[in-house]
C-alpha cells in the first residue's frame, strides 16, 4: 500500500540530496574559475526572484515543514543566515537528518488531517494530501529547479541528470 510517508519522505529526500550535489558542482565550478562564491550564492534569474541562497533555504523550509506537519511534530527552527556553500550544505544535511527521523507510523492518517499555513499574512488550509500534492511538492521542486537554473545559467556544468539524480 502506498502511504503518505511514501508520497512525502522519499521524494523530498531525493530532491534535497540532488540539490546538495548540484550545489557541490556549483562550488566546484566557482573554485575552478576563481569566482567568488558570493557571486553565485547571490545570483538570481531575474531581478524580482530570490537569489540562490534563498532558493535553498525555501526548499529546505518546505521540506522540513511538510515532514513535521504531516507527522504531527514541531517544525525545527532555522535562522536563514547561511552565507556560504558549506553552510547551505549543512542546512540541507540537517534537513535530511530531520526528515529521516520521521517514521511511517507518525504519518498514518495525515492525508485527511487539516493543515493550516500562513503565507504573506493569509492563512491557507488544506487536507494533508492536498497540502502535499498542491503546495509542498510543487514548491520544493520549483525552488530546487530554480537553484539548478541559477547555477546552470551562470556556467556551472550541470545537466538534466544532475537534477534527476542517480537512478535507484
Amino acid at each position: 500500500m502506498f502511504t503518505m510517508y511514501d508520497a512525502t519522505i522519499p521524494p523530498i529526500k531525493r530532491a534535497l540530496t540532488n540539490l546538495s550535489a548540484i550545489l557541490k558542482k556549483g562550488e566546484d565550478y566557482a573554485n575552478a574559475k576563481k569566482i567568488e562564491p558570493v557571486v553565485l550564492l547571490s545570483a538570481r534569474l531575474f531581478p524580482d526572484m530570490y537569489p540562490l541562497m534563498r532558493q535553498v533555504q525555501i526548499a529546505t523550509e518546505m521540506s522540513k515543514g511538510a515532514a513535521a506537519r504531516l507527522a504531527g511534530v514541531d517544525i525545527p527552527k532555522y535562522e536563514d543566515n547561511e552565507t556560504s556553500f558549506a553552510e547551505l550544505q549543512a542546512r540541507i544535511a540537517k534537513t535530511i537528518a530531520f526528515i529521516d527521523s520521521i517514521k511511517p507510523a507518525q504519518m498514518e492518517g495525515s492525508e485527511t488531517r487539516d493543515v493550516t499555513i500562513a503565507v504573506r499574512k493569509i492563512e491557507l488550509t488544506f487536507t494533508g494530501q492536498a497540502y502535499l500534492q498542491k503546495w509542498v511538492l510543487p514548491n520544493v521542486y520549483f525552488h530546487v529547479t530554480t537553484a539548478y537554473n541559477i547555477l546552470r545559467h551562470n556556467g556551472a556544468d550541470l545537466g538534466k541528470a544532475d537534477y534527476l539524480g542517480p537512478r535507484d
